[in-house]
């Protein structure tokens, strides 16, 4: 197969450096457009001056950033009816990657959606979003530099290679500007942090055949704290039993000893919320505002953005080009706050020579302890640089254009995170003693040293900090070509032919100190490192058969080598367009598509972790309590894992097809509805955990029989606490999920859009616009003889069905006002109970004002009515955490002037 393709790329390379003079000068004839009006829109290396073809492209303009409520450009692809899939970031809270965000489109992850910026690949981010897998950071992308974002519905390898499975996203940048543009925004939470502050400023000229443009951006974004929301304020609202901050267990009762005064001595410790509480294990020292009092449901954001680009055009009419873009970016967050746990690192537990007990100690620090909750945050710092160079131009006496280009892009992140240190058993156990006959480690402890309230230099004393630095990068020499091969009697025949070569990298680089016994219960994680190079050839056709029926082909030969392995693909795209009607199109598309297997999967050698929550189905079982019920059911935080990479896994394999239609019954009104379809075979993939466990306790309980493979395969991958355990029997300890290539997952929907505009006299101008995206199907298989899992109707799966955006624009003289109303569809409780959340509408108001031709102002509020969903089924914090956010209410104030 492999040798069938480069010989059909030989022999159309041949073919087209074969044309005769008489093509070329036919071509040259034709009628062109100039260049400034020409539109090259995403999905296509042919320049076209029709929006529409065979794969339906969604437009985002840098208006539409400023007027539709967006905060920036994550936040204006994350809200696109395309984006279905659930995906953690910078506002889920406790996640691997709290300082980037990603989108997923179609819900098939964020790794098979292709990021572009003017077109070029960007490095990865360098954390794997998961811990698992490489992704593209959208949250450093500054909306000042953006001209407008095009989104490419399809799988498109055939032109963009590697990662294009689920679609594209190409965030193309400003590239002209004159004078200098100072913009100002100010905004703010009603209910209470979020404060935001963004100063903007672009700017251009041009001297002869030199054009410049520049742009900074600089911002800062507050945290939300969950405590800053009544409704989680307190993790007892629903009459859950509060956190333990203080609290002292007998192993053999499991029962938690008496504090006596202690309560009282820690009472006024987080906000004063500390209480006895007694419940069936006992009394200890608790308080509902102890995880609250830690957790940011937004992060705290400082950003600088830089860019600037440079064209310059020579006599023959080529172009030079260059541009750079610098991204500085300080995020931190905090999730959990220090507590400590006796001998957590061994069996968790000690005899206490005092009470001659086996005993279990934990203790939880409060912000006062601190000198605030803010010393205990996590840090990133991050650079991110992108550079091109190149030129640009017509190909001398031919119909052609030409490009040769180079970009280099790299992204660094440093962490920085508090931890405690190794000594702590000692703080509030003393020496150890020696042990009994079993080995378990003796103490003569002080209670009231472990009772006492802590000084911010006391528990200074007991925490350090870890500093990790990962890194990643990417560049990409190119070259590339198109024009009119020769006139057809329905019109040109154009044709593109391209050519790179580039490579990619990571290295990921822990603190030496977590491997030296510095830091207290923390696993050591190995760095990690790894490099690929790729090669590919292309060639794209665009056919006019008929006056009315266009086809487009595209055929891409990709070489990756890495692991001391290559691994090469050919993938192909088919399109048509029927223009029955100059009012109407009708259009379908068939596409191959492929990923190479993304290095973190490859090269890490052991990742280790653990899942936000975790069903414990077989301890549910052997306690006889229904999964309604258990208080195994969705526990957090969940169950640890260790992943190790594969150097074996192959390339995922995708195909996509779709058709559709565009019709334009009237000049103010338009419509589309496209049907699409995706099948990723081969998927890189982790094991399914929550699979592993569902077998497992089947196998264990009698509901599978325990000698098959498949049993012995879920049992061997589950680590767990002996039966007899005094602590925490049958607990999972660990459970391993190596990488995969899984059966296939395949997904199908259907996308709908309008756009109507009017006058109405006296009143102003409207122009309404409606995107609809409705999944019909979802399917799951990660083995070939497993049963297909309906994820579309599965309970433990958050991405949304259908959504719907709706915007009514509207200007008159110097005013202008946008309202939007975003529709989210319904999606499964926290719980996994099979309840499913009714669907919301949120609604967003820009209101804008042009105060004269240079000067004018804005007001935008996103959450109109101040909605914010709450779900209280599985307790807190009690909303839709990844689905639906906490913040309510949010208010802009945006004002401009433009220095001519």
């Amino acid at each position: 197969m492999q040798s069938r393709s480069i010989g059909v790329l030989t022999t159309l390379a041949a073919t087209l450096a074969a044309l005769p003079a008489q093509a070329a000068a036919e071509a040259a004839s034709s009628e062109k457009l100039k260049k400034d009006d020409q539109i090259v829109v995403t999905g296509s290396r042919i320049a076209r001056v029709a929006k529409e073809g065979p794969i339906s492209v969604t437009i985002i303009t840098s208006r539409d950033l400023e007027q539709q409520g967006y905060r920036n450009v994550y936040d204006a692809l994350n809200q696109q009816t395309q984006n279905t899939g659930f995906t953690q970031g910078a506002d889920f809270g406790n996640t691997f990657t709290p300082a980037a965000n990603a989108v997923s489109l179609r819900g098939l992850g964020p790794n098979h959606t292709l990021v572009l910026i003017n077109g070029r690949r960007v490095a990865d981010y360098p954390i794997a979003y998961g811990g698992s897998i490489n992704f593209v950071n959208l949250a450093n992308i500054p909306s000042a530099l953006v001209e407008r974002i095009e989104i490419l519905n399809a799988g498109a390898s055939a032109i963009y290679g590697s990662d294009a499975i689920a679609g594209v996203v190409n965030v193309i940048l400003k590239k002209r500007a004159e004078g200098v543009a100072v913009d100002l925004k100010l905004g703010t939470t009603e209910r209470g942090g979020g404060d935001s502050r963004r100063l903007q400023l672009v700017g251009g000229r041009e001297w002869g055949g030199l054009n410049a443009v520049f742009a900074a951006e600089i911002s800062r974004n507050d945290p939300v704290w969950a405590k800053d929301r009544d409704f989680m304020r307190s993790t007892t609202a629903d009459g859950e039993a509060p956190t333990v901050v203080w609290g002292r267990r007998n192993l053999a009762t499991g029962k938690y000893l008496s504090p006596g005064e202690v309560c009282q001595r820690l009472g006024g410790l987080f906000e004063g919320s500390v209480v006895s509480y007694t419940g069936k294990r006992g009394t200890y020292c608790g308080s509902g505002e102890a995880q609250p009092a830690f957790w940011t449901t937004r992060t705290h954001n400082l950003s600088q953005n830089y860019y600037a680009g440079l064209n310059y055009t020579l006599d023959q009419g080529s172009t030079l080009f260059g541009d750079v873009l610098v991204g500085l970016n300080h995020t931190q967050n905090n999730t959990r706050g220090p507590s400590w746990t006796s001998l957590a690192v061994s069996k968790g537990y000690f005899l206490n020579q005092n009470t001659g007990n086996y005993e279990v100690w934990s203790r939880r620090f409060a912000p006062e302890e601190l000198g605030g909750a803010t010393r205990y945050n996590r840090e990133w710092h991050d650079t991110a640089a992108n550079v091109s160079l190149g030129i640009r131009g017509p190909l001398a006496s031919t119909a052609w254009d030409y490009e040769v280009a180079y970009n280099l892009s790299s992204y660094v992140s440093r962490a920085r995170a508090p931890r405690m240190l190794a000594g702590i058993d000692q703080y509030f156990l003393g020496p150890q003693l020696g042990t009994d006959k079993d080995g378990i480690a003796l103490y003569k402890p002080d209670p009231a040293r472990f009772s006492q309230v802590l000084t911010p230099e006391q528990l200074g004393s007991l925490y350090g900090h870890t500093e990790s630095r990962d890194s990643a990068w990417s560049h990409t020499l190119s070259a590339s070509a198109s024009g009119d091969l020769w006139q057809l009697p329905a019109g040109p025949l154009k044709a593109a032919v391209l050519a790179e070569v580039g490579g990619q990298g990571f290295a990921n680089r822990a603190d030496p100190q977590m491997r030296q016994g510095v830091f207290y219960n923390v696993s050591s994680t190995p760095d990690a490192s790894g490099s690929r190079t790729r090669y590919a050839t292309a060639l794209e056709l665009r056919v006019p058969v008929l006056p009315s029926l266009q086809t487009t082909l595209a055929g891409r030969f990709d070489d990756y080598r890495f692991a001391d392995r290559s691994d090469s693909k050919f993938t192909y795209n088919a399109g048509l367009e029927w223009r029955p009607h100059e009012s109407l199109l009708l259009r379908g598309n068939l596409a191959s598509s492929f990923r190479a297997p993304d290095m973190n999967y490859i090269y890490k050698s052991q990742t280790k972790g653990y899942y936000a929550s975790t069903t414990d189905y077989y301890r549910c079982k052997l306690a006889g309590q229904p999964l309604a019920d258990c208080e195994y059911v969705n526990y957090s935080p969940g169950a640890n894992y260790t992943s190790n990479g594969s150097r074996d896994l192959k390339s995922e394999n995708g195909q996509s097809h779709g058709m559709g239609l565009v019709w334009a019954p009237l000049r103010a009104l338009d419509l589309s509805l496209d049907y699409w379809r995706v099948r990723i075979d081969d998927l890189v993939t982790n094991l399914d955990a929550d699979g592993l466990l569902r077998t497992e306790s089947e196998c264990r309980t009698g509901g599978r029989d325990a000698k098959s493979s498949q049993c012995l395969d879920a049992i061997s991958r589950i680590t767990r606490n002996p039966s007899d355990a005094p602590l925490d029997p049958n607990a999972i300890t660990d459970i391993r999920v190596n990488p995969i290539n899984a059966a296939r997952e395949e997904t199908s929907g259907i996308d709908f859009s309008s756009r109507l505009r009017w006058k109405w006299e006296d009143i102003g101008r409207f122009v309404w616009r409606l995107n609809y995206t409705r999944v019909l199907s979802h399917d799951y298989r990660q083995f070939a003889s497993d049963q297909e899992r309906d994820l579309l109707r599965a309970t433990d799966n958050h991405d949304w069905p259908d959504k719907l955006i709706n915007t009514l624009g509207w200007t008159r003289g110097d005013w202008n006002s946008s309202l939007t109303l975003i529709r989210y569809g319904r999606i499964p409780d926290s719980a996994e109970s099979g309840r499913m959340l009714s669907a919301t509408v949120l609604a967003n108001l820009d209101v804008g004002y042009q105060i004269s031709k240079q000067a004018s102002i804005s007001f935008t509020v996103n959450n109109l009515l101040d909605k914010v969903k709450q779900d209280r089924s599985s307790g807190w914090p009690y909303y839709p955490v990844g689905g639906h956010s906490p913040y309510g209410r949010e208010m802009w104030l945006q004002f401009g002037y433009q220095f001519n």
